[in-house]
């Protein structure tokens, strides 16, 4: 019988011998090759962290002690230890289990996880919470470095130093986020990769004098000047012990003796504790170690050859604007482009190979890459900022003050609009036209296809002042390339005129909306499709135009209903008193799950052939 079969429950990782961990740290990772090679999901990330986690399920309680995940994506062996290993084969499927931890999903899991540089600020309230409850629970927090860069991270150190009692924080040193790691503290953390002079030697002097009778807490108070002053000599972690945190390290983050020695003398502090261990990403599988950005998050592959196991066809949404992005460049030397540690999804990899004095890659940073853009935009430079929909809503305040207050000229080339699919509800990119179109001076676009998006950045260059344009992920549509009307500013573009019912879409929504037009024509109606093309901007003339001979307005967008271009419609109808009907076709206003985007649109209404049956029960009551 394997060992990880044996685990059936959270903690009972703990019924094993010592001697049997590393064989069981070798079952996990083939179960993580053969689980990732057949669904997808992040691999690299979670095949360095085997031994860091195997460490922690022997020392920690389950669910009474509280881990913390910093982003999540590297939980799957947390998720096998805790009684998942069979639902594993679910993994990121519809009504599967999550790739990110969810305590919906298991009581084992502390917190929701999907976003980087917030789990020390959580650990940090779990731990305040105990002290004021005076029970008596463990909390760890896990957190890579690419995630220490983030803002948030920093702010939680700082306030660690007020915590009276234990935390403790594992810095997953793997010299990445996705990319490899950037800035100041990157370079901080790799000068204390080499250097392990300095491992729990503050346990040992506090403990042993701390049974010495009467004069020992007196020696240890008269010792603390020298001894800090000795530590500054040769000490390299001294950036975490001047913020008030106990540093332990570097240790070997992948020998699992190592990781349980520093941890056991970690939870003998009454204080914040930081044991920075060094990992490999993508441990135990070549290809994964050769290449951790690109098995950081995989579609199904060949185990054998490391290839995808679907060859993707046509060019995606990304590619279409990396390619976009050259050609800007070459043209307008302003432009500037800038991305939070995604040079690689958010396609500027390339431009950073040719133009690297232009390419700024901030770290996990959204908030500073949106006000550092202001400041670039300021400065007569023409920034474009590339970074995920659903990552982009923590700038939201840097795009309000810093951008759209002065009308700067930034661009926001925002990836993954709409559904995303398998990394479901933390990642899909459902609320961003929500936010955008609610500040002033924002203009936010979204193509129809890949030529309208290679017209929106030229035209979003002409304007000169705050633009969004929102594109999904996936490939980018080939067709409907006869419909080319020039992009003028909040002018829709009317592609099929008809009558009885008109049907105004957003973006990825056109080419259904295109399909749900043959389908009612089959049935004898001749239906108006308009291409909505500016989300900010309800073109009430049109509605105007059109308003006599068409019973029923339909609105169709793969976003939430709040703050939808159907809901402002709704609005404006109502204002200006044009008295028409309108059915508005979005996802309902909640968190959407994973599965396959093609899965999400069905469950939730967004084919083609569920919106002509609405179509037709509208209609049924004219």
């Amino acid at each position: 019988m394997a060992l990880l079969d044996k685990i059936k429950d959270a903690n009972d990782i703990k019924q094993l011998p010592e001697s049997d961990l590393p064989l069981l740290a070798e079952e996990i990772r083939q179960r993580l090759l053969e689980v990732t090679s057949t669904n997808g999901g992040h691999l690299a990330s979670n095949l360095g962290v085997v031994e860091i986690t195997i460490a922690l399920h022997r020392l920690l309680d389950f669910p009474k002690d509280k881990l913390i995940f910093d982003v999540g994506h590297q939980s799957y062996v947390h998720k096998m230890l805790t009684g998942r290993n069979e639902a594993m084969d679910t993994l990121r499927q519809l009504d599967g289990i999550s790739g990110f931890t969810d305590p919906g999903e298991s009581e084992d899991d502390s917190s929701i996880s999907g976003h980087a540089s917030n789990a020390i600020s959580i650990a940090l309230g779990y731990a305040s919470a105990r002290e004021i409850k005076g029970t008596n629970e463990k909390v760890v927090a896990l957190i890579g470095d690419g995630s220490l860069t983030g803002g948030m991270s920093n702010e939680a150190l700082n306030n660690a130093a007020n915590l009276k009692g234990n935390l403790v924080i594992i810095l997953n040193d793997n010299e990445r986020s996705i990319s490899a790691n950037v800035g100041g503290l990157a370079n901080y953390l790799g000068k204390i990769r080499t250097s392990n002079r300095y491992l729990s030697t503050k346990t040992v002097v506090q403990n042993t004098l701390g049974k010495i009778p009467v004069v020992g807490e007196y020696i240890k108070t008269g010792i603390h000047a020298t001894k800090e002053s000795i530590k500054r000599l040769f000490v390299e972690g001294m950036f975490f012990e001047d913020l008030g945190l106990t540093y332990i390290g570097p240790i070997d983050g992948n020998d699992i003796e190592q990781v349980t020695d520093a941890l056991e003398s970690a939870f003998r502090f009454n204080e914040p504790v930081i044991i920075h261990a060094l990992t490999v990403k993508g441990k135990g599988y070549k290809e994964a170690e050769k290449h951790p950005a690109q098995y950081h998050g995989v579609d199904p592959f060949d185990l054998k050859t490391g290839r995808p196991l679907k060859k993707k066809t046509g060019r995606s949404y990304t590619t279409c604007f990396s390619d976009k992005m050259l050609q800007l460049a070459e043209k307008d030397e302003r432009i500037v482009a800038i991305t939070a540690a995604m040079r690689f999804g958010t396609g500027l990899y390339n431009f950073n190979k040719k133009y690297p004095e232009r390419f700024f890659d901030v770290g996990i940073a959204e908030e500073h890459a949106v006000a550092f853009a202001a400041g670039l935009a300021s400065a007569g430079l023409r920034p474009v900022v590339a970074i995920y929909s659903t990552f982009l809503q923590r700038a939201y305040d840097q795009m309000i003050h810093d951008v759209c207050m002065s009308r700067l000229p930034v661009i926001f080339a925002v990836d993954r609009a709409g559904l995303v699919g398998n990394d479901g509800k933390t990642h899909q990119g459902l609320l961003d036209e929500s936010f955008l179109t609610s500040i002033p001076n924002m203009t936010v676009m979204s193509p129809k296809n890949e030529w309208e998006l290679d017209e929106m950045f030229d035209l979003a260059l002409e304007l000169g002042s705050p633009v969004a344009i929102r594109y999904p992920r996936g490939q980018a549509c080939e067709s409907l390339n006869e419909y080319r009307q020039p992009l003028v500013l909040n002018e829709d573009e009317i592609m099929e005129r008809g009558s009885r019912v008109c049907i105004l879409a957003t973006g990825v929504m056109v080419e259904t909306a295109m399909k749900v037009r043959n389908l009612l024509r089959e049935k004898g109606i001749e239906p108006t499709v308009v291409n909505v093309r500016f989300l900010s901007h309800v073109n009430t003339d049109l509605i105007r135009e059109l308003k006599n001979d068409h019973q029923l307005f339909v609105t169709m967008e793969e976003v939430v209903a709040h703050g939808s271009y159907g809901q402002r419609m709704d609005a404006a109808v109502t204002a200006e008193k044009l008295g028409v009907s309108v059915m508005n076709v979005t996802l309902p206003d909640k968190f959407i799950e994973h599965g396959t985007i093609e899965e999400l649109r069905e469950r939730y209404g967004l084919t083609a052939e569920a919106v002509t049956d609405r179509i037709e029960k509208e209609l049924g009551g004219f």
